[in-house]
């Protein structure tokens, strides 16, 4: 049974939680290491099944022995699947039930759930052609693009449902997956494995593995590579090890190096706070070679009308937090402030504070706008998961410096010098010239490189 709506701690009992299983082989299987998965709310929502490193580990050693799968089937797989994950009902849930359960137990505004229905379907269509152009011009006379391995790990984020779009390329690449869902949302991976399942993927090239971060380490060990989403203190715990691939926080930035109108306010709006702020391509610095605190206060009129509401509201744009984990993230905030303003609080006063509670025990992050005076304030690399802006002034003779480090770095500029300064600047990812509006929902894309760069390799061959 699926929980009723959100809000409401009377509507959900525990009759109503859900089971999510380990899932191996193409079962689903229980286990008796088990947890709760409760909802922002603080309701519990699910009994989480748990697989544990050593059943991680043999797991992946049976998935080795899966038969081969000829690569026009997987692309036919993929694709039905994407179909199934945005339209059927799996393993007794329908889509819209999909996005109130996800929503619930992520806090992310049930919008960002129903849109990634579409969004999974029509990116898992175009599967054949997005990795076919990862592979280099050069291979195929002289060279073959080859798997690294056969075995990928994934252990995954909860911050976003489209985030588990990137691992379905390696499936399309010829690669087994093995997936550690995030704590916070199981549901989504369940889901598309499901939907894989169904379509016709080989039982043994995929796997679900809910586990406690032993059993995270477990499938890394395990697995031929490994994508990993976590915090800078992962980044930094699995820095060198060439078996794993890291993605860590974004610390997306825009420059305004143009006259700041209506138009451009509303890109760096929706830059900022669109999917409620926490994709790792949201905005978290701008800079400005104009009046940086003019912008900030003007950001901050907009950004503070944003409505704290429940993340089930079709109307929803914030993400929710249980209540007191949302004052913690504003605690955050202040101590990485350091002498920062937030050009917003002052909307918040007569209006819940910038902590909203939207339920007995959940909160809307509301947005902030913190304004500082110079570009190297330490404040600029913080990165939270809601709309959390810093506004910095920027001069040309700074250069690329205050902007490097960047997942992805939107110019909004006249000087093609600088824009090919920023193609050259290794810590920058992705470099979008002008205003292109939703970007991140490109498959073609690169994000943070292309997945095929690191799961693929070119081996020499000729022949006679």
């Amino acid at each position: 049974m699926i929980p009723a709506p959100f809000p409401g701690r009377h509507q959900r009992s525990w009759s109503d939680v859900l089971s999510i299983p380990v899932l191996r082989d193409g079962e689903e299987r229980s286990s008796r290491d088990t947890h709760l998965l409760h909802g922002v709310d603080g309701v519990p929502v699910a009994t989480v099944h748990e697989a544990p490193a050593m059943v991680t580990r043999l797991t992946v050693k049976r998935m080795r022995a899966a038969p081969r799968t000829a690569q026009d089937k997987r692309l036919a797989a993929l694709a039905d699947a994407g179909r199934l994950f945005a339209e059927a009902t799996l393993g007794g849930q329908t889509p819209e039930e999909y996005c109130r359960v996800q929503s619930i137990v992520s806090g992310v505004p049930i919008g960002v759930a129903r849109q990634t229905l579409g969004r999974m379907r029509d990116d898992c269509g175009l599967l054949g052609d997005v990795v076919a152009r990862q592979s280099p011009v050069g291979a195929g006379r002289t060279a073959r693009w080859v798997r690294r391995g056969s075995v990928f790990g994934v252990v995954a984020p909860s911050n976003h449902p489209a985030t588990h779009g990137a691992w379905l390329q390696a499936v399309a690449l010829g690669y087994r997956v093995a997936v550690r869902p995030g704590a916070r949302d199981p549901v989504t991976p369940l889901r598309l494995v499901r939907a894989l399942l169904q379509a016709g993927l080989e039982p043994g090239w995929i796997s679900l593995l809910p586990g406690p971060h032993a059993a995270a380490d477990a499938l890394m060990d395990a697995a031929d590579l490994s994508l990993v989403y976590g915090s800078e203190a992962t980044v930094a715990r699995l820095r060198g090890n060439d078996r794993v691939l890291v993605r860590g926080p974004g610390r997306s930035k825009i420059l305004v190096d143009v006259p700041v109108d209506e138009a451009v306010l509303d890109h760096l709006i929706a830059e900022i706070s669109a999917d409620g702020g926490v994709r790792c391509t949201n905005t978290t610095a701008v800079f400005t070679s104009g009046d940086h605190r003019a912008l900030a206060e003007a950001l901050a009129g907009r950004l503070a009308a944003l409505p704290g509401l429940p993340v089930t509201d079709a109307r929803a744009v914030l993400p929710v937090r249980p209540r007191k984990e949302a004052e913690g993230l504003r605690a955050a905030l202040h101590r990485a402030a350091q002498g920062a303003v937030d050009l917003t609080e002052r909307y918040y006063e007569a209006d819940g504070g910038p902590v909203t509670v939207v339920d007995e025990d959940a909160a809307a992050l509301r947005p902030a706008v913190m304004c500082v005076d110079r570009s190297d304030h330490p404040g600029l690399g913080t990165e939270l998961p809601f709309p959390c802006v810093w506004v910095a002034p920027w001069g040309r003779q700074e250069g690329i410096g205050p902007l490097d480090d960047s997942l992805a770095l939107t110019l909004l500029t006249d000087d093609a010098a600088l824009v090919d300064e920023a193609l050259e600047a290794p810590g920058i990812r992705t470099v979008l010239h002008g205003r292109v509006p939703r970007w991140w929902r490109d498959p073609h894309l690169p994000h943070d490189g292309y997945l095929g760069q690191f799961l693929m390799e070119a081996r020499g061959f000729a022949g006679s």
